[in-house]
């Protein structure tokens, strides 16, 4: 008993009460986050729509998440992180409800477009924000908290909307517009701005030639690619796999059940992780998450009965376990602090281009080459990725050094509405090599 207490304390404490008003805002946001789990059933089931036109729908919030997230982090760095959340929020909600009421096709595709532009325009700021109050020694914990709070949240919403399903879609989207304005309750009346302007920084909030600068920097974008095919694969588990139990005579409920396993696996096992990985190479466990989810997700082609779908689904996620803490860190290492939120933006922008193609390749695939096609092929980009970031990862732990050096100098504020984080206790520091 002493040992969990002591484990519990070095997991949690000395974190800044900021970081947890954003990690309770985080948990109930995603324990109503029903409507993206299941769209693709509502849309094939409820609508009557094809899995291309499922497809379709869903490469729309793809396109406007990959439009909100780029002006997202443009906004984080010039207006500041606190009213890009309290509006991406705002919007979100209002989006979630007109999407529950569209009806035809199109109407369908415009409001996901305008649901994801919103809705994905929070990523940028919150990142930002996280690694703004969160001292450096502390932001593997913190990040693997939170990623921990995403998956209680998600385990738990994936469960209770395939049982709200049968008692209507449009209960979905209600549920989950509300708990996205309670986020944004929170972060309104309990966070506050922490952006800051230095001394050398101009008026708009970033130095000139900020996208030239993120363009040039071929060691970042480099890693956002391979994230990119990581997100083609994973992104599969929300537009393909319902469709593939469907086919396989499975119902929403037990799509659900299955899918929950990704989040119950994560939440048991999570906060253990920055431990089994402390002081091994990142590129080297960044490979080994990429064969695992590709393992995966490729097993997926042989399952037909629901015991075997949530066993490939237990499979990558104990890959996507390993690779979301260590990118989240090694993304706060990689970005310049007054870049922050477009650097954040950048990396988001991957994840919405997956948005985008995900369903609409995963769809054509599965069409016109078959099921076992498109889930072998995710394997084989799984074992891309791995040779990638064997390959990349002794450049991007230089870059990370520079950058933690360059740091190091002292900087003038001369604006910051932001309180000063809790100092903090003892913790385990993030070493440089951990993948």
């Amino acid at each position: 008993m002493r040992a969990m207490r002591g484990w519990f304390r070095d997991t949690t404490g000395g974190l800044p009460r900021t970081f947890w008003y954003l990690w309770t805002g985080t948990l109930i946001n995603r324990l109503g986050s029903f409507v993206l789990v299941f769209l693709a059933i509502y849309l094939t089931q409820e609508r009557g729509f094809s899995a291309s036109q499922a497809g379709l729908v869903l490469g729309a919030w793809g396109v406007g998440g990959a439009v909100g997230t780029t002006a997202g982090g443009t906004l984080t760095d010039r207006w500041g992180r606190r009213p890009t959340l309290l509006t991406a929020h705002l919007g979100a909600a209002t989006m979630m409800l007109a999407l529950g009421f569209a009806r035809d096709l199109w109407t369908v595709a415009a409001g996901a477009l305008l649901l994801g532009l919103f809705a994905e325009a929070a990523r940028p700021a919150f990142g930002a924000m996280m690694i703004d109050v969160v001292p450096e020694r502390d932001r593997l914990r913190a990040f693997s908290l939170n990623y921990w709070a995403i998956n209680l949240g998600f385990a738990c919403a994936a469960v209770l909307a395939g049982f709200a399903a049968q008692a209507g879609y449009l209960l979905l989207f209600v549920v989950n517009a509300t708990t996205t304005v309670v986020t944004a309750l929170i972060i309104f009346v309990k966070v506050r701005e922490t952006r800051t302007v230095t001394v050398d920084m101009p008026r708009g909030g970033a130095p000139a030639g900020a996208l030239r600068t993120i363009l040039s920097d071929r060691v970042y974008l480099g890693f956002v690619a391979l994230n990119l095919l990581g997100a083609l694969v994973f992104l599969q588990h929300i537009s393909m796999l319902p469709i593939a139990m469907a086919d396989s005579g499975l119902s929403p409920a037990t799509y659900g059940s299955v899918i929950a396993l990704n989040g119950v696996l994560i939440v048991a096992g999570q906060l253990f992780v920055p431990r089994l990985i402390k002081g091994r190479s990142r590129s080297h466990v960044l490979a080994l998450a990429a064969v695992v989810m590709g393992a995966g997700f490729g097993l997926t082609a042989f399952a037909d009965v629901a015991w075997f779908y949530g066993l490939t689904v237990l499979i990558w996620t104990l890959g996507e376990m390993l690779n979301s803490p260590s990118n989240a860190t090694l993304i706060a290492e990689l970005s310049p602090a007054e870049l922050r939120g477009r650097y954040q933006g950048v990396f988001s922008l991957s994840w919405q281009l997956a948005g985008a193609a995900a369903p609409i390749l995963g769809g054509l695939v599965r069409e016109q080459a078959g099921n076992a096609t498109l889930w072998f092929g995710c394997a084989m980009i799984g074992l891309v990725m791995a040779v990638g970031h064997l390959l990349s990862g002794p450049a991007r732990e230089r870059r990370a050094i520079a950058l933690r050096t360059a740091g190091a100098a002292p900087v003038v504020t001369v604006q910051s509405t932001a309180p000063q984080p809790a100092a903090p206790q003892a913790a385990e520091p993030v070493a440089t090599s951990r993948g």
